[in-house]
């Protein structure tokens, strides 16, 4: 037998490979399959095999960004024991993430995680695991855990929504200003902790 035509050897993973080094070139906007297929020198048709057109090509890239996230913040977060020294660390390492990769960001967060699939909701315990042991909020019921989450989420979120899109036009450090916000999180996470371990 003769050597294998790439479109027979493509796997999967080459898919993601070549969309995420699209996304880190042009964008979010380069995240299709016509362009993917452009960078791996194929047909489009080829890459229906393996993903179901743009949305199960988002699906993968998505889930793929998100295990790499998730994996770069334990190892740089893996000798810290304090717990909000830990919680900071975590914290930086996702602006840091967003940062060096903006687009790829971007599409990590606003995909949508389904609970009901089995490996989106992996990824979801994950990242519960990962806030859970940062703050040691091992008291928590599920309830507060995820509403301290979501609150987390959502200020760092949208903190790194308005420095992408260089709205922090005031006269004073992000830097800083990203540390304070962090020390009111932790406040506000322990009047969280206070409150449901108090009822």
């Amino acid at each position: 037998m003769g050597r294998p035509i790439k479109e027979k050897s493509l796997t999967p993973q080459d898919v993601i490979n070549a969309a995420i080094a699209c996304l880190d070139k042009e964008g979010e906007s380069a995240l299709g399959v016509n362009r993917v297929a452009r960078e791996l020198g194929i047909k489009p048709p080829a890459i229906y095999k393996h993903l179901d057109g743009n949305t199960g090509l988002r699906r993968a890239v998505a889930l793929a960004i998100w295990r790499s996230y998730l994996v770069d913040c334990q190892e740089q977060t893996t000798e810290i024991m304090e717990p909000h020294d830990l919680f900071r660390a975590t914290a930086l390492c996702t602006r840091n993430f967003a940062r060096s990769h903006p687009a790829q960001y971007t599409v990590m967060i606003q995909y949508q995680m389904k609970p009901t699939d089995p490996e989106e909701a992996e990824i979801i315990r994950e990242s519960l695991r990962l806030f859970q042991n940062a703050l040691q909020l091992y008291e928590l019921s599920d309830d507060a855990l995820i509403d301290a989450m979501r609150m987390v989420n959502a200020a760092i979120y949208g903190f790194i929504l308005r420095e992408q899109s260089e709205l922090m036009t005031l006269n004073r450090s992000a830097d800083d200003s990203y540390g304070v916000m962090l020390d009111a999180l932790i406040v506000a996470i322990e009047y969280i902790h206070r409150i449901n371990t108090s009822s």
